[in-house]
C-alpha cells in the first residue's frame, strides 16, 4: 500500500496550517512507501537549507520506519546506531520526521519538516499527520 497524492496533499496542508499557526515558514516533505518524494511544499521565507533537511527527515523516517528523534537517541556515541546518519547518502537523525501510517497501521510514507527549532519541526509535522489522519 502507498500513500495518494490526495493523502499527501491533504498531510501537507495540515502542516502548513500549524506552521502559519506558530508563526514559523517550513519546508515540508512527503515521500511514498518507497522513500520517493510524493509532495513538496516551501513556505514563503521558508530557509533554502530547510529543503535538503526536510526531505532527508522524510526519508530517514521511511528508510527506518521511526520519527527521525528516536533514531537521533539510539545514535548517540556510544550507542548501538552511532555514526548511522553518514549511511545512505546521508539521514537526519533529530526531530521532525515521522513515518505516516494507514488507518490499518501500515507504513505508507513519511513527512518530513525543517525550518524552526527541532521542537517546532516535530510540532508542525505531528499536526499534519493528527489533523490529516484523526485516531
Amino acid at each position: 500500500m502507498d500513500i495518494t497524492l490526495e493523502q499527501a496533499e491533504a498531510i501537507s496542508n495540515a502542516a502548513k496550517q500549524k506552521a502559519k499557526e506558530i508563526g514559523v515558514p517550513m519546508n515540508i516533505a512527503i515521500v511514498d512507501a518507497g522513500a520517493n518524494l510524493k509532495a513538496f511544499h516551501r513556505m514563503e521565507n521558508a530557509w533554502l537549507g530547510s529543503i535538503d533537511i526536510a526531505i532527508k527527515k522524510a526519508k530517514t523516517a521511511r528508510y527506518f520506519d521511526m520519527e527521525t528523534g528516536k533514531l537521533g537517541e539510539l545514535s548517540q556515541p556510544g550507542g548501538a546506531l552511532y555514526q548511522i546518519e553518514v549511511s545512505n547518502g546521508g539521514l537526519i537523525t533529530f526531530p521532525g520526521g515521522i513515518p505516516i501510517k494507514s488507518s490499518d497501521g501500515e507504513i505508507i510514507g513519511a513527512i518530513g519538516v525543517s525550518g524552526g527549532s527541532v521542537e517546532q519541526d516535530h510540532e508542525v509535522a505531528s499536526a499534519g499527520l493528527a489533523l490529516s489522519f484523526p485516531k
